[in-house]
């Protein structure tokens, strides 16, 4: 699945990511660190594994969206 960052604390390595509907969702650490990133910039297109539906959607990784 495919989202754009929204927020990323690198203190906490935690965040949000907007769905393609607008929707903000929460990623912790562990789900940053899945990703291998270091680093997150407000606006950079992501891919997201996640878990669940609705209420309790979560994001198990985040990584850069690459073609």
């Amino acid at each position: 699945m495919q989202a754009t960052a929204y927020t990323y604390d690198p203190d906490s390595r935690s965040g949000q990511v907007l769905l393609d509907d607008g929707t903000p969702v929460p990623f912790d650490a562990a789900a940053f660190d899945a990703g291998g990133l270091r680093l997150l910039r407000p606006g950079q297109r992501v891919r997201i594994e996640t878990e669940g539906e609705g209420a309790a959607l979560r994001i198990t990784l985040v990584t850069l969206q690459t073609f």
